[in-house]
This record gives structure tokens, C-alpha cells and sequence, in this order.
């Protein structure tokens, strides 16, 4: 599009000569005029409302918003992407969610009667994997927006691939916090969200049923991996077991390709036709203006708050089943309903936000914490293992129900335009307390020699940070209010300026006639 001014500029020789032609007589009241198509309101200038010039929009290299995005397809090539995000999501959280299964091990092959921190350090593994996937996010988000979702991805299961395939080779339990719980979960962030990004650029009618499905893949995974990973651990060990999940990354690998970008990135948008790149301001990279969002701002400190104890039962259940019951009980069932409640609570309570408006859906995981929470106090006190799976499952639903309206509230508390980078934020946000709490945990059970305490205080975050999120929807109704307050005294004070202008120059035309019609 080109700019207001030229815009407004006759066209010379290839437009109309009468309009080029100054017409004699008073300069009267300019009429509204019509332009390409578009409708001019009355009162031209650079502050009038413009009309988009459909013909000259995409030949405008200087002003990367007046290109619009082409229409999402809807379909075709979309599918083979939705399935390639699937196994991102599947894979990624197949693996960090059944830690469970390889913190058992761990524990088996590094440890020794002597070390009596030995469950603390074992623990940091799985949490500094989970903790960097979030960690990394708002970076993501930047290398996304500057070099697209097809290299971002590709580079980032490469280096998964790497740092899981290193793990396979380590003696001692220290070198996997750099290979395991650093390099591949930097890497699995980096293939991760990008498979996300993805799919906005080829759906927008289907894109929460395709979102479904996606997400779905975490579940699938979450369900089926950890009795596959317990058959590969006592048949073949934990090594080649490393090994066998190398065979994940390399799809995830070669899933990267399928991510032909539909909207150009950054790095497009600066280098035009030169084929230069030159980086943006960094205004445009970090978008810290999210934050003078009050609701946004309690949210994205509520929600950390609120994890502390969220990850505790996904590294150290398996351990405390073992301890409470022996070798007599399948503990992998627990992780089986986990993921499959997790999945039910995804579908259910993502349909039921829809019929909830505004700011009101984050009630939903403000009930979700509070019964997180409570299920996770429940743990010691389940002394049969059907109590223990009956709280499992409770638990997967409202995992599910927390991370499914986790998009719809960033959409109603910051808008379309910085929902990205506000979800950057907040996963970033996140880490910190999803990495310190497994080994807090893992502390408390070497000190006092079970899990009980352990679990007692994990369910006490969650409920504190429900507890914060109650106050957004009344912050949130109260900042609408005063941003419908604003325009109206802006208008009102347009107006009164309008009137004094008119009548300044109704008193500086009376003498000029006078002395015209005396000539």
C-alpha cells in the first residue's frame, strides 16, 4: 500500500484532467470521495480513514503490514502438516512425561548404597529437561518469527536427536543434566513450537479441531510409551533404550520439512527484494508491552506460582509406588490413566470453554488447580492401589482441562495481535518452577525417607495460585471499563476543538467578504 501522502496526490497525465485542473471559485466543503473501491469519509488528510487499494497492497515492500495474509487453505498439504505436528507433540511429551519410567532406572544403574542424595540428583535430570523445554520458549518464539517454523524445527530435532543419542553413552548420572536435561530438551523446544505456529498458516475454520488432534498426540504417546520403555529397559537396558527413542527424534527430523511456511517471516519481510536481512528493532523482537497488561501480569505470575508441585508426581510417583508397594503392583498403569484422562479432560473442557465468556474461563483453571492440589495430598494417603489409580485419573482430567484453555485466556487478556509472544512469556515463566520442584521432592525423601511430605507440599502451590487467578476477571472487567471510557472523552474533546476551529474561521471569512464586495 502506498503511502497517505501519495495517495492523496492527483495522478497527473494517466489520471482525469479535470480533476488536475484547479476549479474557480470559494473553496467549499470538501465532499466525501471514493477510491478504488474504498469509502472515504468526510475530511481528507493524513488522519482520515483510508480505504485498502487492493492492486497496490502487495507491491509495498516498506510496509510489511499492508501485504495481507493469503486465506488458510482449509486443507491439502495442511493435513500432512497437522500430522507431522502430532508426532512433534507426541514424541516431545511422550518422552518427558514418561521420565517416570527412566528416573526408575536411573536410579537402578547410577546408584550406590553410599550416596545418600542420590534420588536429589537423579531427579534434576528429568526436571531440567522438562523445565529448559519451557524455559527456551520466548526464544523460539523470536528464531520463529525471524527465520520460519521449517528451519527452526529441522535444527531443533537435530539437536535433540544429538544430546539424546550422547545420553546413551554417559557412565555416571552428572554428564546427563548437559546432555539429557539440556541439549535434547532445548532441542524438543525448538521442534515443539514451531509445530504450532504451523498451523495457523493452513487452518482457521478447523483450527481448534486440528488443535484437538494434535494435542491428542501428547496423550497417545503418554499413554502407550511407558510400557513400551519398560519392556526395552529389562530386555535391552537403559542404554539402547536411549538408543531405540533416537529412532522418535529422526522423525521428528524429517516431520520438519513438511512445514512449508504459507506467511512470510521476518527475515523476509526485512530483506525485500535485495535479499538482505537486517534484524529488526528490538521492540519489534521482545514485546514486553504484554506486561503493562494488569490481568496479564497476574496470570503470568499465578500460573508459576501455581506449578511448584505440578511435575512431582510425573518424576517421582513411580518411585513411591515402588517403595509403598513392592514390585506386586503395574505402577506404568498410573501413567496409562494419566494420559488418557488428560486426553478426555482436553476434549471436554476445550468445548466447554467455548460457552464461557471472556476473562470467566480462567474459573476453569482456577478449579483445575484446586483439584490438582487436592489429589496431590491424596497420594500418601492411598493405601491400596486402586485408590491411587481412581486419583490418577481425577488428576489427568484436570491436567487436561489447564492446558487446554491455556490459549483461549492469552487471546482474551492480551489479544490476537501479542498472543504468541504472551505465551512465550508465560511457558517461560514456567520453568523455573516446574525444574525446582522434582528435586525439592526428591530432597524431602532422601532426608526423611518417603515420599509423604513430599506430596503434602506439592499440593499446597496449587491451591495458593488458584487462588490468585480468582482476582483476574473482576482486573479485567475493570480495565475493559476504562478503555471504553477512553475513547469517549477523546471524542468529546475532538469535538469541542472542531467547534471552536469552526467558529474561528466563520469570524476570519465575515471581514474577508466585506472587503471583497467593496472591491
Amino acid at each position: 500500500m502506498a503511502p497517505v501522502s501519495e495517495q492523496l496526490e492527483p495522478q497527473g497525465a494517466g489520471g482525469d484532467p479535470a480533476a488536475a485542473t484547479p476549479v474557480p471559485g470559494p473553496p467549499a466543503v470538501e465532499e466525501p470521495r471514493r477510491e478504488n473501491g474504498g469509502e472515504w469519509f468526510p475530511g481528507s488528510g493524513e488522519s482520515g480513514a483510508q480505504p485498502w487499494a487492493a492492486e497496490e497492497a502487495p507491491s509495498s515492500p516498506d510496509c510489511p503490514g499492508s501485504s495481507e495474509a493469503p486465506e488458510p487453505p482449509e486443507g491439502g498439504w495442511g493435513w500432512v502438516v497437522m500430522l507431522a505436528a502430532m508426532w512433534c507433540n507426541g514424541a516431545v511429551f511422550g518422552i518427558q512425561n514418561s521420565c517416570g519410567v527412566l528416573f526408575v532406572s536411573m536410579l537402578r544403574l547410577f546408584g550406590s548404597s553410599d550416596d545418600k542424595q542420590l534420588v536429589f540428583k537423579t531427579a534434576w535430570v528429568s526436571s531440567l529437561s522438562m523445565g529448559m523445554v519451557f524455559f527456551c520458549s520466548p526464544i523460539v518464539s523470536i528464531f520463529t518469527d525471524l527465520f520460519g517454523c521449517r528451519k527452526v524445527a529441522v535444527i531443533g530435532a537435530a539437536v535433540g536427536l544429538v544430546g539424546l543419542l550422547s545420553s546413551s553413552f554417559v557412565s555416571t548420572i552428572e554428564p546427563l543434566y548437559f546432555t539429557y536435561g539440556i541439549l535434547f530438551a532445548c532441542g524438543c523446544s525448538f521442534a515443539y513450537q514451531p509445530s504450532l505456529v504451523i498451523l495457523g498458516h493452513y487452518f482457521k475454520k478447523r483450527l481448534g479441531l486440528v488443535n484437538g488432534i494434535v494435542t491428542a498426540g501428547s496423550s497417545l504417546f503418554t499413554v502407550s510409551l511407558p510400557f513400551l520403555l519398560r519392556v526395552l529397559i529389562d530386555s535391552v537396558d537403559l542404554y539402547n533404550t536411549l538408543r531405540v527413542l533416537c529412532i522418535l527424534m529422526f522423525v521428528l527430523f524429517l516431520a520438519g520439512f513438511t512445514y512449508k511456511p504459507l506467511v512470510p517471516n521476518t527475515k523476509d519481510k526485512e530483506g525485500g527484494k535485495k535479499g538482505k536481512f537486517k534484524l529488526p528493532p528490538a521492540k519489534k523482537i521482545c514485546n514486553f508491552s504484554v506486561f503493562k497488561v494488569l490481568s496479564y501480569r497476574i496470570w503470568a505470575f499465578g500460573i508459576p506460582a501455581a506449578l511448584f508441585g505440578y511435575f512431582v508426581p510425573y518424576v517421582h510417583l513411580m518411585n513411591h509406588v515402588k517403595d509403598r508397594f513392592g514390585d506386586s503392583v503395574p505402577e506404568e498403569v498410573l501413567l496409562l490413566c494419566l494420559g488418557i484422562t488428560s486426553g478426555v479432560g482436553r476434549l471436554i473442557f476445550g468445548r466447554v470453554a467455548d460457552y464461557i465468556p471472556g476473562a470467566k474461563k480462567i474459573y476453569l483453571q482456577v478449579a483445575s488447580f484446586f483439584f490438582i492440589g487436592l489429589m496431590s495430598m491424596m497420594i500418601p494417603l492411598c493405601n491400596v492401589f486402586g485408590a491411587l489409580v481412581a486419583v490418577c485419573l481425577f488428576m489427568g482430567l484436570f491436567d487436561g482441562c489447564f492446558i487446554c484453555i491455556m490459549a483461549p485466556i492469552a487471546f482474551e487478556l492480551v489479544g490476537a495481535q501479542d498472543v504468541s509472544q504472551a505465551i512465550g512469556f508465560l511457558l517461560g515463566l514456567m520453568s523455573v518452577p516446574m525444574t525446582v520442584g522434582p528435586p525439592i521432592a526428591g530432597l524431602l525423601r532422601d532426608k526423611l525417607g518417603t515420599y509423604d511430605v513430599a506430596f503434602y507440599l506439592a499440593g499446597v502451590p496449587p491451591l495458593i495460585g488458584g487462588a490468585i487467578l480468582c482476582f483476574i476477571p473482576w482486573v479485567h472487567e475493570r480495565q475493559k471499563l476504562k478503555e471504553r471510557a477512553k475513547p469517549v472523552d477523546g471524542e468529546t474533546t475532538e469535538k469541542m476543538l472542531e467547534n471552536e476551529s469552526t467558529l474561528v474561521s466563520d469570524t476570519t471569512e465575515k471581514p474577508v467578504k466585506e472587503l471583497d464586495s467593496g472591491f
